[in-house]
C-alpha cells in the first residue's frame, strides 16, 4: 500500500443545482469552523480549494459544460512535519493567538501555520476528534441534465471523485468571516494568487525531497513512478488527520443514485520489509557466483569455438595460397587445350568429308575389279555350258538368235574372244604349275581364274595412284599438330599426366577413338587383306604410335578407357572396312582370298575381346556381310552340268572336262565355306555347306560319276573338307543329320562296286574289296558307324574294328 495516492480529476461542467448545493455546504462548513474557534478547538487550514480538486470550474454555465473536457493529474500525499511539537510555554503562547481571531477577520499565513501546528500536536496527543459530516453531503454527485448517456458509453471519460466527510478548512474560514455562497468566487479569486503559489511551491518542495529508498521494493516500475513516500512520515495525508478517504468512479451508474454507497476505503500502507540475514546474503552471493560461472563457461566455449574457427580459416588460407599457382597453370593449360580441340574439330569437320570421298572411291575401285572377275567367270561357265548343249531345234526356229534371244553372230564373236582369253589363261596357269612342279597334284577347277589383262591392271593402278595422290593433299594446308597422330597424342598425353581428374571428367578416353578415326582411315585407304602384299595393320605407324598410350608405370584404374583405346579403334575402324571388303571385294571361290580373310578375322577374334562380344554392332555387321556374300555365291556362281554317262565315258571330251572342272570347283567352294568353322556357328555352316552345296550340287555330280576309284577319291576330298570338331563330341553310332544322304550314297557306292566285281578276275575282286574297306573307313571318319557296320556285314569285312580305330 502506498503512502501517496493520485487521483485524476477530470474537468466537467456542473449544473446550477450542484452549484447551489456546494455553496450551501460551504456556508455550513464556515459556521462549524466558527463554533470550533469560539471553544478554542484546534482547526486545520487546508490548501486552497482549487488545488484539492474538490471544486473545479463550478461557475460555468450548463450550456458550456459539455464542450470542455480534459484530464488533470494531481498528487495527494501525506505530510510529515519537519520537527515535532515541543512542550513548553513558548509554543503555548504562540498558539494562544488563535483565540483572538475575530469573526469576519481574514487569517494571514502565520495564523494558518500556527493553526496547522496546533492541530498536528493535538493529533499526536490523541485529543483531536474529527468533525462528523452527513453522509449525504460528503459526496459530490455529478448530475448531467443534458445527456446522461455520454459518460456511460465512454469508459475513458470516467474519473475518480475524492471526498472527505468533513468540510474543508477554507469553507470553515469563509463561514467565520461571513462570506455568502454568492461571494465564494470572489473569495477564491481574491486570494488565489498568493495562497495558490505558496501552496504549490510547498508541495513541489516536498515531492522533490522524497528519496527513492522509501518506495517499497515489491512495487512495480509504473507504481514507483506515480507514487512517492513522504520524507517525514509514512502516514498518508488522510490518515494523519484521521479523515477516512473514499473514492467513487466518476461517470458510473452509482453517481446517479445518492442512496447507493460504493466507496472503497484506503488502507494504511505497511512498512514491513523482509529481514536481511547472513544465509540470505550467502544464498544470493552463491547464486550470483553460479550465474557468473555459467556465463564464464559459455564465454569460454564461445572463445574456444572462435579460436578453432580462426585456426581453420588460417589453414584454409595457407592451403589456398599454396595451390593458387597450380590452379592458375591448370586454368591456362585447359584454356589452351580448349582452343586446340576446337581448332582440331573445325579442321576435321572440313577434312572428314574429303576422306570419306577418297575411301568410297577406293572401295569402288576394288569392287569394280572384283565384280569384273566374277562376271567373267560366270560368262565362261555360260559359254561352256551352251557350247556342250544341243539347241538345234531352237536354232531352226530363229536362225539369227540364240536360245537367250541374242544376236547369234555377235554373240558368237564374243564367245570366241572369251574362249580364246580363257584358254590362254589356263595355258599360262598350266605352264606356271609345270615350272613349280605342282602339275601332278593339280585338278582342273581347283585354281581360281583371277588373272587380269594388262589393260585392266594399268587402269586400276592409274586410278589407285590418283586416289593416293589426292589423299596426300588432304592436310597439305594444315599444320602438323592437327593431322599427325603423334602430335595429337602428345597433347592429350600431357593433359592426362598433369591433370588426370579433369581428363577423366571430360571423358577423353571415350572421345579419342572417334578423334583418331579419320586419320587412321586415311592410312588404311589402300589396305586390303585379300592381297598378298598387303601389310598387317599392326605394323602400321598409327598402331605403333597408339600402342602404349595411357600405359604408365603406376597402377591403372580398372575402368580406365585408355586401356581399351586400340581395341576400340580396331572395332570402329578395321571392322567396318572388313565389312565392306567381305561384301563387295571378297570372292568365296578364291581359296587364297578366303584363307586371308579367315586369317584376319580369326586374328581379331583371338586378339581383341571387343570383337568377340556378341553385342558388338560392328562384329554383327561383319558376320552378316560374310554370310550374305556366301549365299550370293552359292546362288549365282555354282553350276553343275548334267550329261549322260555315255558322254562322260570319253575322258578327253569337252563335256567331261567341263563336268570335272565344275565338280572340283564346287568341292573347293565347300572347303572355302568350311574354313569359317570356329568363326561362324556350326548350324549356319552346315546349312550353307552341306544342305546348300553338298546335297544340292555335289551329290548330283556323284550320281553321274563313274563308280570306282574316281568316286572314292572324290568322296575322300569331300570328307577332308569337314571340320573334325563336328564329329568329336557326337554320341552314338549316327553322324550329323545333314550327312545322311552322303552316307547312303557311300553305302550305295560300296554295293555297286561289289556288284561290278562279280564275275571279274581276282585282281579286280581284290581291288573292289579294298575299295569297300576304304568306304568303311570314310563312314567311320564321319562317325556314321551304323552305316559302316551295315557295309561290313553285307560284304563280310571282318576287320571292322581295325578299320574304325585306324580311321
Amino acid at each position: 500500500k502506498e503512502t501517496e495516492e493520485v487521483f485524476k480529476v477530470k474537468k466537467s461542467s456542473y449544473s446550477k443545482k450542484i452549484v447551489k448545493q456546494l455553496k450551501k455546504e460551504y456556508k455550513e462548513d464556515l459556521e462549524k469552523s466558527k463554533v470550533r474557534t469560539e471553544v478554542n478547538s484546534p482547526t486545520d487550514v487546508e490548501p486552497p480549494l482549487e488545488k484539492t480538486g474538490l471544486i473545479k470550474d463550478i461557475s460555468q454555465e450548463d450550456g458550456t459544460a459539455n464542450s470542455e473536457q480534459g484530464e488533470e493529474e494531481m498528487e495527494v500525499e501525506s505530510e510529515k512535519e519537519e520537527e515535532k511539537p515541543k512542550a513548553g510555554g513558548a509554543f503555548s503562547s504562540a498558539l494562544s493567538s488563535l483565540n483572538v481571531l475575530r469573526p469576519g477577520e481574514i487569517p494571514d499565513a502565520a495564523f494558518i501555520h500556527a493553526a496547522r501546528k496546533k492541530r498536528q500536536m493535538a493529533r499526536e496527543l490523541g485529543d483531536f476528534t474529527p468533525v462528523d459530516s452527513e453522509p449525504g453531503k460528503s459526496r459530490l454527485v455529478r448530475e448531467d441534465e443534458n445527456d446522461a448517456s455520454d459518460d456511460e458509453d465512454d469508459d475513458e471519460k470516467r474519473r475518480i471523485v475524492f471526498t472527505v466527510k468533513e468540510k474543508s478548512q477554507r469553507q470553515k474560514i469563509a463561514e467565520e468571516i461571513g462570506i455568502e455562497g454568492s461571494d465564494d468566487e470572489a473569495l477564491v479569486t481574491g486570494e488565489q494568487d498568493e495562497e495558490l503559489s505558496r501552496w504549490e511551491q510547498e508541495q513541489i518542495r516536498k515531492g522533490i525531497n522524497i528519496p527513492q529508498a522509501c518506495v517499497q521494493p515489491n512495487q512495480p516500475a509504473e507504481v514507483n513512478n506515480l507514487y512517492y513516500q513522504n520524507t517525514y512520515q509514512t502516514l498518508s495525508y488522510g490518515s494523519s488527520y484521521g479523515i477516512p478517504y473514499t473514492y467513487t468512479a466518476y461517470g458510473s451508474s452509482e453517481t446517479k443514485s445518492q442512496k447507493t454507497d460504493n466507496t472503497v476505503p484506503f488502507k494504511t500502507p505497511s512498512n514491513e520489509m523482509t529481514p536481511v540475514t547472513i544465509d540470505l546474503v550467502k544464498k544470493q552471493l552463491k547464486d550470483r557466483l553460479d550465474s557468473m560461472k555459467d556465463l564464464h563457461r559459455a564465454n569460454r566455449q564461445q572463445y574456444e569455438k572462435h579460436q578453432q574457427s580462426r585456426e581453420d580459416s588460417t589453414k584454409a588460407i595457407e592451403r589456398l595460397e599454396g595451390s593458387s599457382g597450380g590452379i592458375g597453370e591448370r586454368y591456362k593449360f585447359l584454356q589452351e587445350m580448349r582452343g586446340y580441340v576446337q581448332d582440331l574439330l573445325e579442321c576435321f569437320s572440313e577434312k572428314v568429308p574429303l576422306i570419306n570421298e577418297l575411301e568410297s572411291a577406293m572401295h569402288q575401285l576394288y569392287k569394280q575389279r572384283a565384280s569384273r572377275l566374277v562376271q567373267r567367270r560366270q560368262d565362261d561357265i555360260k559359254d561352256e555350258s551352251s557350247e556342250f548343249s544341243s539347241h538345234s531345234n531352237k536354232a531352226l526356229m530363229a536362225p539369227n538368235l540364240d536360245s537367250f534371244g541374242r544376236d547369234r553372230v555377235l554373240y558368237q564373236e564374243q564367245v570366241k574372244r572369251r574362249t580364246a582369253e580363257r584358254e590362254a589363261r589356263r595355258a599360262r596357269r598350266r605352264q606356271a604349275r609345270e615350272q613349280t612342279g605342282k602339275m601332278a597334284d593339280h585338278l582342273e577347277g581347283l585354281s581360281s581364274d583371277d588373272e587380269e589383262t594388262s589393260t585392266d591392271i594399268t587402269n586400276f593402278n592409274m586410278e589407285r595412284d590418283r586416289i593416293l595422290k589426292e589423299s596426300s593433299k588432304v592436310f597439305e594446308d594444315v599444320l602438323e599438330s592437327f593431322y599427325s597422330i603423334d602430335c595429337i597424342k602428345s597433347q592429350f598425353e600431357a593433359w592426362r599426366s598433369k591433370y588426370f581428374a579433369s581428363y577423366k571428367d571430360a571423358y577423353i578416353g571415350l572421345c579419342l577413338p572417334k578423334l583418331f578415326n579419320p586419320l587412321i582411315r586415311l592410312q588404311l585407304l589402300i589396305w586390303t587383306p585379300l592381297e598378298g602384299k598387303c601389310r598387317d595393320f599392326e605394323t602400321m605407324l598409327w598402331f605403333e604410335s597408339l600402342l602404349f598410350y595411357g600405359c604408365e608405370e603406376q597402377e591403372q584404374e580398372k575402368d580406365d578407357a585408355d586401356i581399351s583405346l586400340l581395341p576400340t579403334i580396331v572395332e570402329r575402324v578395321v571392322l567396318p572396312k572388313l565389312t565392306v571388303i567381305s561384301e563387295n571385294i571378297w570372292d568365296p571361290f578364291s581359296t587364297t582370298q578366303t584363307s586371308r580373310m579367315v586369317a584376319i578375322v580369326q586374328k581379331l577374334v583371338d586378339g581383341y575381346p571387343s570383337v568377340v562380344n556378341a553385342e558388338n554392332k560392328n562384329t554383327q555387321m561383319l558376320l552378316k556381310a560374310l554370310l550374305l556374300r556366301m549365299r550370293r555365291t552359292l546362288d549365282d556362281d555354282v553350276f553343275m552340268p548334267l550329261y549322260p554317262k555315255n558322254i562322260l565315258e570319253n575322258k578327253n571330251s569337252g563335256p567331261y572336262l567341263f563336268f570335272q572342272r565344275q565338280f572340283w570347283s564346287s568341292v573347293k567352294l565347300l572347303g572355302n565355306f568350311l574354313q569359317w568353322c570356329g568363326i561362324l556357328s556350326n548350324k549356319t555352316l552346315q546349312e550353307l555347306s552341306i544342305d546348300g552345296l553338298l546335297n544340292r550340287y555335289i551329290l548330283m555330280a556323284f550320281q553321274n560319276s563313274e563308280y570306282g576309284d574316281d568316286s572314292i577319291k572324290k568322296a575322300q576330298s569331300v570328307i577332308a573338307c569337314f571340320p573334325k570338331q563336328w564329329f568329336a563330341n557326337l554320341k552314338g553310332d549316327k553322324t550329323i543329320s545333314q550327312l545322311e544322304n552322303f552316307c547312303r550314297y557311300l553305302v550305295h557306292l560300296a554295293d555297286t562296286i561289289y556288284r561290278n566285281s562279280i564275275g571279274c578276275s581276282d585282281v579286280e575282286k581284290r581291288n573292289a574289296r579294298e575299295n569297300i574297306k576304304q568306304i568303311i573307313k570314310l563312314l567311320a571318319s564321319i562317325r556314321a558307324l551304323d552305316h559302316a557296320v551295315t557295309v561290313a556285314n553285307d560284304h563280310n569285312v571282318k576287320e571292322l574294328k581295325i578299320l574304325i580305330e585306324g580311321k
